[in-house]
């Protein structure tokens, strides 16, 4: 027989009580440099050694002691006997006196006795010495010892998220990896006869599993891996079982089975397993959504509607994925677009609709939430808040963008 919703849970509650219960994991792995973009850093990192490690030229040109070149210019260069060259890469074994100057390029050590260097466009050589046609002043073009890292300070911090510039840091200590929090492991877990495994024969009245692969695809684009399971019956044995599985992983994302029909049961089997938090929520499409704590696990109860079960895995799921892995909340993504046709709201609950973008202009996608196409040629959704009861054509809204 049917069960009827409890209370439904406004959609701020609703994502507030997935965040509560969803803890970032404390388990750690060593992950080699090259792998580590996107990944996020378990410890302080403390600099071992200072950055430049030495005083090094900023430009190609000439070392020289400062004071021997005041008063240099185009009319009256001064001049000086070149003793030596110095690249990248050398140590100077030569210091230099007044009067001297040694060739150096960008990169090298300045010796000893030098304190600036004057960039080569502003110098002539002639023979074994050579002219400055400008002055120059204590530490110009010239990059110190610890200018950028000082040893001992701390260059990166926990939970930061290895980019480009954080994987360059990290290089320039000479480490070949770091700790970073390991992935989580979210296990998808479809339910009900009705749907088959792609690459199988269906059923009369069956449809394929669309589910497990968008929600996998979510996953990881939000930092986790997917970990996917096999179609469970609409038992209650068979679905206790596939979830006693499923719970093996970090988290569980169940796909069907969470609306009131007489062959939705799996809120009862949650709610003897565990802790229900919730059961419905204030929006469309995506009502029937559940979330459960099982063995200290986040369990999602998902509709088996393929555009309800995306868009509620875009705005529930991936926050949830992305704190279990230690990522920082997602940036909004949000452009405005002038809206094309009249939309009518949602009475009593928050709406998610898919509009595509063209030229400035956004159009709804009217289609039930068993239409795939509806997300799979969207580029983004509406939030049209529960108190509005119609949007006009013309006007001007935000566009959520989806992320690639």
């Amino acid at each position: 027989m049917m069960r009827p919703f409890g209370s439904l849970l406004d959609f701020d509650s609703a994502l507030k009580a997935v965040l509560a219960d969803t803890s970032t994991l404390d388990e750690t792995e060593f992950v080699e440099i090259g792998l580590l973009l996107g990944r996020v850093l378990a410890e302080d990192i403390q600099a071992t050694m200072s950055i430049p490690p030495f005083d090094r030229a900023a430009m190609d040109g000439f070392a020289v002691m400062a004071e021997d070149t005041f008063g240099a210019s185009r009319r009256q260069p001064k001049q000086l006997t070149i003793v030596g060259k110095l690249y990248a890469g050398q140590f100077p074994e030569i210091n230099i006196d007044s009067g001297q100057a040694i060739q150096i390029a960008t990169g090298a050590p300045v010796p000893k006795g030098a304190d600036a260097v004057v960039m080569v466009e502003e110098t002539e050589t002639k023979g074994d010495s050579v002219c400055l046609y400008k002055s120059a002043f204590p530490g110009l073009n010239i990059g110190r010892e610890g200018e950028d890292i000082r040893i001992g300070e701390t260059i990166l911090k926990r939970l930061e998220v290895f980019n480009p510039g954080k994987i360059g840091v990290l290089a320039s200590q000479g480490l070949s990896g770091a700790n970073v929090i390991r992935k989580p492991r979210v296990a998808i877990l479809p339910t009900g006869e009705e749907v088959a495994s792609t690459g199988t024969t269906l059923q009369p009245g069956q449809i394929f599993d669309i589910n497990t692969h968008t929600l996998a695809s979510v996953v990881e684009q939000s930092g986790g891996i997917p970990v996917r399971q096999a179609i469970a019956l609409d038992q209650p044995n068979e679905l206790q079982l596939s979830l006693e599985k499923a719970l093996g992983n970090d988290m569980v994302v169940i796909s069907g089975g969470s609306s009131v029909g007489e062959r939705d049961l799996m809120f009862t089997i949650l709610e003897k397993m565990g802790q229900v938090k919730f059961h419905g929520i204030q929006i469309k499409p995506g009502k029937p959504t559940m979330f459960a704590i099982v063995d200290n696990k986040p369990v999602f109860g998902m509709p088996g509607y393929p555009t309800s079960c995306l868009i509620n895995a875009y705005i529930l799921l991936q926050p949830a994925v992305r704190k279990l892995a230690g990522l920082p909340s997602a940036r909004p993504n949000i452009v405005k677009a002038e809206l094309t046709h009249n939309i009518s709201g949602s009475v009593g609950r928050r709406q998610f609709l898919p509009v595509t973008i063209k030229d400035g202009f956004t159009t709804p996608l009217f289609k039930e939430s068993g239409a795939i196409t509806a997300t799979s040629h969207a580029d983004g959704y509406l939030d049209i808040p529960q108190n509005v009861d119609i949007l006009y054509k013309g006007s001007v809204i935000n566009v959520h963008l989806f992320r690639d």
